[in-house]
C-alpha cells in the first residue's frame, strides 16, 4: 500500500545516477484555469466525486500517487493481476488526466531491457522536492533485492539510483515513510508470500542502507498496512494484515532511541484492516478505505498524533476510493482551502474515480514540512487583531507607543505558542513513557503469575513425593518385619534339622543293639 508523506526537500547533487529513461507529455497539455471544479465543494468533511476531462486511467489499485507542483502522479499498480508500468498525471489547475508515454533511450554501458522500469504494484511513491522517488513493489519477474527509482517531472525522466550497503531484500505492501533526511522502510510481503517485520533505512545524504536493531516488540510480520511520521522522530504503524488475519493495532518506534512501544489511545477503537490508504497533516494523520475478511471499511478516520485520539471524519457507502482496499490518499492545499484526493482501487471493482475532501482540520505544527497554523483556526490571535484594529481607530494617535504594545503582545504570544507546543511534545512524550511502563508492568505481573504456577506446580510435587516417600518408608518398615519374621522362621528350621540330626545318630546304635542282643540270645 503506498505510504504518502509530506513533500521535504532532499539533495538530488548527491545521488549516483546509473540508468536513465526519456518519457514525453501526450494528451492536454497544461491549462491556465481557475479550480472551481474544486474549490466548489461547500461542505466540509464530506467526501465528493470530481467531475474530471481527459482519458481517464485504466481502474487499478495497490499503485502509487504522488503530488509535485500541482499535479497529481500515479504510477503503476494491478488490474485484473496484469502490473501495470504506466505514468497518469492529474492536473489540480485544468482539472483534467494526462498520460506520460515512456521512449527508451538506451544508455550505452547498460543494455536497452536494463532502462525499462518495470511494471509493479504494493510499491511506494515518496515525493522530495520536486522529484518522486519509488521504492519496492511486486513484479512478475522479481529481483533479489529493493532497488529506488526517482522520476523527475521536469526532464521527464526515470533514473535509478545507486546505493550503498546492505539493501533490504525486495518486497510488495512494504510502508516507505519520510523521517527527516532519511527513507524508513518497514515490512511488507517478500519472496514466497513470506511476511516481514524488518526495518531499514536509507540515508539520503549518502544513499547508504542501514538495517538497525530495536529494542522492545516490534509489529507483528504483517503487510498492506498503514505508517507516518510525527515530529520528526516517531513512526506510527498501524493495521494491515497476515494471511489469515487483519489488525488494528497502533505501534509507535523512536528512532532516536530505536524503541517500540504500544501507546495507549482513545476516542473511537478503529476496526481492523489492511490496504488502506494514509496521509498526514501536522498533527493529524488521515485513514481511507481498506478492509477486512468480513467486508470494507466505510469510515474515514483521523488521529490527533499529539492527543492519541481517534475520531471519525465522515462514513462513506457504496463502492468509491475512499472505502476501498489498494486505493491512493494524497494532500493537497488550493486557495488556503486544504483538500484529501482518493484515487482508485477494489471494491468487489476496480476504480479509476477521484474523490474529495475539504478538511476543516487545520495543523498545529508549524515545523517538519507541515503547514503553520492558519489565522482563522488560531483562536489566541484574535486579541491581537483587535488591538491593531484599535490603533487604526485612533489615527496614528500615540502610533509608537501602540506598535510597541502590539509587538510586545504578539512577542508574548510567540512565547506562548513555543511553550504550549512544547508542552504537547512533553506530554506526548510523558504519554508514551506511560505505556510502556504500563506495558512492562502487565509484562511483569504476567511475569509474576507465571512465577507463581510454577510455585504451585512444585508444591504439588513436592507433596506427591512427600506422599511417595511416606509409603516407601511403610513398605521399608514392613520389610523389616517380614525380615526379622523370615529369621526367627530360619532359625526354627534350623533347630528343626539339628534335631533330626541327632535323632538319625541313635538310630544305627539300636539296631546293633537289638542285633547284639537277637545273636546273643540264639
Amino acid at each position: 500500500m503506498p505510504s504518502i508523506q509530506e513533500p521535504v526537500r532532499s539533495k538530488p547533487e548527491d545521488r549516483e545516477v546509473v540508468v536513465a529513461e526519456n518519457v514525453k507529455m501526450v494528451d492536454i497539455q497544461d491549462k491556465e484555469v481557475t479550480m472551481e471544479g474544486i474549490c466548489s465543494i461547500a461542505a466540509y468533511d464530506e467526501w465528493t466525486p470530481l467531475s474530471v476531462s481527459g482519458q481517464p486511467p485504466k481502474p487499478r489499485y495497490k499503485h502509487g500517487a504522488a503530488v509535485v507542483q500541482e499535479k497529481m502522479y500515479v504510477f503503476g499498480g494491478n488490474h485484473n493481476g496484469r502490473y501495470l508500468g504506466d505514468i497518469q498525471v492529474l492536473d489540480f489547475k485544468s482539472l483534467s488526466w494526462s498520460k506520460l508515454e515512456a521512449e527508451i533511450q538506451p544508455v550505452p554501458s547498460e543494455p536497452a531491457e536494463a532502462v525499462l522500469v518495470a511494471p509493479c504494484a504494493g510499491h511506494s511513491l515518496i515525493p522530495s522536492e520536486n522529484k518522486i522517488f519509488s521504492l519496492a513493489g511486486h513484479t512478475r519477474e522479481p529481483t533479489e533485492s529493493l532497488s529506488v527509482k526517482e522520476f523527475d517531472p521536469q526532464t521527464c525522466t526515470w533514473s535509478t539510483l545507486r546505493t550503498y550497503g546492505r539493501s533490504p531484500s525486495s518486497r510488495g505492501g512494504q510502508s516507505v515513510t519520510r523521517i527527516g533526511n532519511t527513507l524508513v522502510v518497514f515490512g511488507g510481503e517478500g519472496a514466497g508470500r513470506s511476511l516481514l517485520n524488518d526495518l531499514h533505512i536509507l540515508d539520503l545524504e549518502t544513499m547508504t542502507w542501514d538495517e538497525f536493531e530495536s529494542t522492545g516488540t516490534p509489529p507483528s510480520p504483517r503487510s498492506e498496512h498503514a505508517a507516518a511520521c510525527y515530529a520528526d522522530r516517531y513512526l506510527f504503524i498501524f493495521g494491515g494484515g497476515s494471511h489469515s488475519t487483519c489488525f488494528s493495532d497502533l505501534h509507535l518506534l523512536d528512532v532516536e532511541t530505536m524503541e517500540w512501544s504500544r501507546p495507549e489511545h482513545h476516542g473511537i477503537t478503529p476496526e481492523p484492516r489492511a490496504g488502506h490508504a494514509g496521509v498526514t497533516f501536522g498533527d493529524y494523520w488521515f485513514i481511507t478505505g481498506g478492509g477486512n475478511s468480513k467486508k470494507g471499511v466505510p469510515e474515514t478516520l483521523v488521529l490527533n498524533m499529539s492527543t492519541m485520539e481517534w475520531l471519525v471524519v465522515t462514513s462513506l457507502e457504496g463502492r468509491a476510493p475512499p472505502t476501498s482496499e489498494g486505493s491512493s490518499l494524497v494532500l493537497h492545499t488550493i486557495n488556503e482551502e486544504d483538500f484529501l484526493l482518493s484515487f482508485g482501487g477494489y471494491s468487489g471493482r476496480y476504480s479509476n474515480e477521484v474523490y474529495a475532501l475539504k478538511t476543516s482540520f487545520r495543523p498545529s505544527v508549524s515545523s517538519n514540512g507541515m503547514a503553520p497554523l492558519s489565522a482563522d483556526a488560531n483562536s489566541s490571535r484574535g486579541p491581537i487583531f483587535e488591538i491593531e484594529e484599535l490603533q487604526d481607530k485612533k489615527n496614528n494617535k500615540g502610533g509608537d507607543t501602540s506598535k510597541t504594545l502590539v509587538q510586545t503582545v504578539k512577542h508574548e504570544r510567540n512565547q506562548l505558542e513555543e511553550k504550549l507546543e512544547r508542552e504537547k511534545i512533553q506530554s506526548f512524550h510523558l504519554k508514551t513513557e506511560l505505556a510502556d511502563v504500563e506495558n512492562k508492568n502487565v509484562e511483569l505481573t504476567q511475569e509474576l503469575n507465571s512465577v507463581r504456577d510454577q510455585l504451585l506446580d512444585e508444591a504439588a510435587r513436592a507433596s506427591k513425593l512427600e506422599k511417595e516417600v511416606s509409603e516407601i518408608q511403610q513398605r521399608l518398615q514392613k520389610m523389616a518385619a517380614l525380615e526379622k519374621e523370615f529369621e526367627l522362621l530360619r532359625g526354627e528350621r534350623d533347630g528343626a534339622g539339628d534335631k533330626s540330626a541327632s535323632g538319625s545318630n541313635k538310630k544305627p546304635g539300636g539296631v546293633g543293639f537289638r542285633r547284639w542282643y537277637g545273636d546273643d540270645e540264639g
